[in-house]
């Protein structure tokens, strides 16, 4: 008799329901940033420039990557470099995908980032939760995750 696998690999009882929102507001009107509140009782607050800072699409990976920065660490200005004006970044579009992530369309004409729970909680910009990730990387001898 053939052996199912599907329990093997999909077991959904074994999510980590510390990255469940239980409140999601995103102030587009304000262009405050997004709150969230998670069914453990954690809030985070992200402002619009964190979050397009922290975009999870490939492209912006790549890029955070070339220049050392962790999701949410603005670029680096170029050494010698006029400042140039750039608007503030905001969305210009918000959407839910399913049930596990949002999805911005920014001002700058941006959309591939899906914002899963999961990494907005692992990259949550509140001071205990940065404090916990510079702990993490101290004891991995200073390698971020």
């Amino acid at each position: 008799m053939p052996r199912s696998w599907a329990g093997d690999f999909c077991d959904t009882k074994k999510v980590d329901s510390v990255a469940d929102p239980k409140s999601v507001k995103v102030n587009v009107t304000t262009g405050t940033g997004m709150d969230i509140e998670w069914k453990d009782g954690h809030r985070s607050s992200y402002s619009f420039p964190f979050l397009r800072d922290a975009c999870p699409c490939a492209l912006c990976n790549e890029e955070r990557e070339k220049d050392g920065r962790q999701p949410g660490d603005p670029l680096k200005p170029i050494a010698g470099a006029l400042p140039m004006f750039k608007a503030a970044a905001r969305p210009t579009q918000v959407e839910p995908v399913g049930k596990y992530a949002i999805r911005f369309t920014w001002n700058d004409g941006h959309q591939h980032g899906i914002y899963s729970w999961e990494f907005l909680r692992e990259h949550c910009p509140c001071g205990e939760c940065r404090a916990r990730r510079a702990m993490e990387v101290l004891a991995t001898g200073g390698r971020p995750n």
